[in-house]
């Protein structure tokens, strides 16, 4: 046989081979969405996964899923493609708070929530681009849609004037309660003798006494077995013979004796929410912040904190070492003040430091996220925060509100003017 005949022979013995193996299946574009493209591959992962996080459902039929699955993911698309145009990117650190927030959430650490998903068959990997992408498109959503959505403070007016703002902005109070009973037919000395027990508990408890035991040992109320607790109620829910008492209390309050035909009552307001009184206690503080940057490392930025703070301690002027050093540019040039802060406007170091710190008192040096910091809190103030505060609730609930209504407006126009092409039959 010559050279070319074993060629021959080859070439024909490879096609017998090939025409009867089964065929393989080959990744393909399932639609086209203005410059991006969706493979077959990847709808069909998004579709399981569905069908995992929905486990025990019930589903629609399997067109109709892979119909609606297909449809999220271009709209998915047309977002991401703005968001690329745009310049939206998030970080490693904001994805890494961001998963931290999902595990916690779920009563994870984030080892064990990786570790959860891997036990599910889901990459952790592929997760972390999925929600960096869920992050994005919620970015786009909310400069596209929020930015276009002002609530003003007439809206916030009209909300509160009205029956469901009355309602939904009322106070609540957690109660506690112990009745010291007096028979129907009660005598005078019944009546003296009931008070003066009453009284006794009274004092008992503003000394420290636990009101859940006493109320325990103690009252004759029908939740005398429970602590005496109550549970929340709104202000018009309140017993008559509460109604002008409680409101007038403060967090942890225990009332005098309240006389009623049952007998004397007694009140611990254990909490409260809603409404539109809330006190807090706000600091008037000035810091010092030292950052690392191009020119000084870790290693000088605290050598530099430490050296400040023993100028600090020397005598020399906070407000113009401050003007001189500080790295936050909101607040050097007025010496470092930051005006009256409350609890829970700052980073959780900043804040922690700046609770236990004395008025005059210079803290040590501590570090945050931001850099090392030397806070001084000057003076403090009790301040009623809750009107403010609950127009800042209202103002955020009529924004999701309006948020909600118009996004799928936007979504529909956005979805319309994109170029669109389905490759597959659905």
């Amino acid at each position: 046989m010559t050279f070319k005949s074993l060629i021959c022979a080859g070439l024909l013995s490879l096609l017998t081979v090939t025409s009867h193996s089964a065929p393989v299946p080959i990744d393909h574009v399932v639609a086209v969405v203005d410059e991006d493209i969706i493979m077959h591959s990847e709808l069909q992962q998004r579709v399981n996964d569905v069908k995992r996080q929905n486990r025990g459902a019930s589903l629609p039929a399997a067109k109709v899923l892979r119909q609606q699955v297909l449809e999220r993911m271009i709209l998915e698309s047309i977002q991401l493609q703005m968001a690329d145009r745009g310049g939206v990117r998030i970080s490693d650190a904001e994805l890494n708070d961001a998963i931290r927030r999902i595990a916690a959430q779920n009563n994870m650490s984030l080892t064990e929530f990786r570790q959860a998903m891997e036990a599910e068959g889901v990459s952790f990997t592929l997760a972390r681009d999925q929600i960096r992408d869920e992050m994005r498109v919620s970015r786009v959503q909310r400069f596209q849609v929020g930015e276009r959505i002002q609530i003003t403070d007439q809206d916030v007016d009209y909300f509160l004037a009205s029956e469901l703002g009355k309602m939904a902005s009322a106070a609540e109070y957690q109660l506690a309660h112990i009745l010291i009973a007096v028979p129907s037919q009660a005598s005078p000395a019944d009546l003296q003798q009931a008070q003066q027990k009453a009284q006794q508990l009274v004092d008992q408890l503003r000394n420290g006494a636990d009101f859940r035991q006493l109320a325990i040992a103690q009252s004759n109320g029908r939740n005398a077995l429970k602590g005496g607790d109550l549970g929340w109620r709104k202000e018009a829910q309140l017993p008559g013979i509460f109604a002008d008492v409680i409101p007038a209390m403060q967090i942890n309050d225990i009332s005098d004796p309240i006389k009623s035909a049952s007998g004397f009552h007694i009140v611990k307001l254990s909490d409260k929410r809603g409404g539109n009184t809330e006190l807090v206690t706000q600091a008037k503080v000035r810091h010092i912040l030292i950052q690392t940057n191009e020119l000084r490392d870790a290693a000088r930025s605290k050598e530099l904190i430490d050296q400040l703070y023993q100028r600090l301690q020397a005598g020399e002027d906070f407000a113009e070492l401050a003007r001189e050093f500080s790295d936050d540019p909101g607040s050097a040039a007025s010496g470092g003040d930051l005006g009256w802060v409350s609890p829970g406007d700052m980073v959780p170091a900043f804040d922690k430091t700046m609770a236990a710190a004395q008025p005059g008192q210079l803290s040590q040096p501590f570090e945050s996220r931001f850099g090392w910091h030397i806070l001084q809190v000057q003076e403090r103030k009790q301040t009623d925060v809750g009107a403010e505060k609950q127009r800042n609730q209202v103002r955020q609930m009529l924004y999701s509100r309006r948020f909600e209504e118009e996004l799928p407006i936007w979504l529909r126009k956005i979805r319309a003017e994109a170029y669109v092409d389905i490759k597959e039959a659905q």
